[in-house]
């Protein structure tokens, strides 16, 4: 077994993982193979000289108290079970015979040669190295995904499954994009570029290391908008909340710290464009952006639009609140499907009910908006510029 650290370091880089956790693989290697030759309830321990790359696997034996339970160890299943003396602890007494200076807790270290035990020690460390460098490539993956929980994963769709789960490759992993994560209405073939979000990492018998992928998360909507809004990115614009019913309609809280910068016009863009971008990537998902109050009659209000309400009176311990409106006004404030008011108590936290009273909502008209001003056909007030 000569230069086997070389192997090791060489598989290491093979497999893209670092040198620290392909040496502690074959730590881990060592130690088990070493078991497997002796007895499982020994104890071993592995040294490696990064110097000389050399390695040495002892036995240790650890001294405890003649009447210590450690001394013995319950082996076989119900009801066979029975004691038998450990091999990794000696009691004071016995250890004694050997050297008086021996004290509680002292450990006795004898090295076990790995050569002497032939083929059978090669071929078990290599099954064992083999194993313990695979499960360090999947750690290292683990954990460098995990960060990018919550990211946008750009992926090729590989395949779609008899259960419509998509399977997308991504990096040196698989993604799975199950049917309830994907927005109605989409459909994929193999080839297709997707973007999507990163839910989480996970380890399944039939698929193994995966990424969970979903594109229905409120959370790839505020994501996508910080791709598209500098603003947003930078943290000039700050996203509150969202909340979405995927494919159809969503509304997103926007509010800044920043005088000179306004939320709403910054996230819908020149002309709609960063806004525009966002909902063709959502299959044309109507999005209403709506900036914060943290006043909750008004962030309340706000989140009702296009409804001009009349009057509402907040609970804020039960986070319910109660709406006085038109009659005019009831179905934009309930929405299609009731699809307004939905969105509306998902992005605010609130309870809305509503309660219809008389009378006609009266559109404040915007100094802007040149349609909605009445035209007058007195031209008496020019006529001195004409004399």
């Amino acid at each position: 077994m000569e230069k086997i650290l070389d192997i090791v370091e060489a598989i290491a880089h093979e497999k893209n993982i670092s040198k620290e956790h392909a040496v502690e693989a074959f730590q881990e290697a060592l130690i088990n193979t070493a078991k497997k030759l002796t007895s499982y309830t020994s104890t071993f321990e592995a040294l490696i000289d990064n110097d000389t790359k050399t390695y040495t696997v002892n036995k240790v034996i650890t001294v405890v108290a003649d009447n210590d339970p450690q001394l013995y160890v319950e082996v076989g299943r119900e009801p066979n079970i029975k004691e038998i003396e450990s091999d990794s602890f000696i009691s004071l007494s016995e250890a004694k015979e050997f050297d008086e200076s021996i004290e509680l807790g002292d450990q006795l270290k004898e090295e076990f040669i790995l050569e002497d035990h032939g083929r059978t020690a090669s071929a078990n460390l290599f099954r064992e190295l083999e194993y313990h460098l695979q499960r360090r490539v999947e750690q290292d993956l683990f954990e460098k995904y995990r960060e990018k929980v919550g990211a946008v994963m750009l992926g090729t769709v590989n395949r779609v499954d008899a259960e419509e789960n998509t399977h997308v490759e991504i990096g040196e992993l698989k993604g799975i994009m199950s049917l309830r994560n994907r927005i109605k209405g989409e459909t994929y073939k193999r080839g297709d570029t997707i973007r999507a979000l990163l839910r989480y990492v996970s380890v399944d018998p039939e698929y193994g290391l995966f990424l969970e992928l979903t594109r229905t998360s409120p959370k790839f909507l505020e994501a996508l908008m910080a791709s598209e809004v500098p603003e947003i990115d930078d943290g000039l614009v700050e996203i509150v909340n969202a909340a979405r019913i995927p494919g159809e309609r969503a509304k997103i809280a926007l509010k800044t710290e920043q005088m000179n910068i306004d939320p709403i016009g910054a996230a819908v863009g020149v002309k709609g464009v960063r806004i525009n971008a966002v909902s063709r990537e959502l299959n044309d998902e109507n999005i209403d952006c709506i900036e914060f109050s943290p006043i909750p009659e008004v962030f309340i209000t706000r989140a009702l639009s296009p409804a001009i309400t009349q009057s509402i009176k907040v609970d804020a311990d039960e986070k319910k609140a109660i709406i006085n409106i038109t009659g005019d006004q009831k179905a934009k404030a309930i929405g299609k499907s009731g699809i307004n008011i939905r969105l509306a108590s998902m992005l605010t936290g609130y309870t809305i009910e509503l309660n219809e009273v008389e009378g006609i909502a009266e559109r404040q008209v915007d100094s802007s908006d040149t349609s909605e001003v009445a035209k007058t056909t007195d031209t008496s007030a020019l006529a001195d510029l004409f004399k």
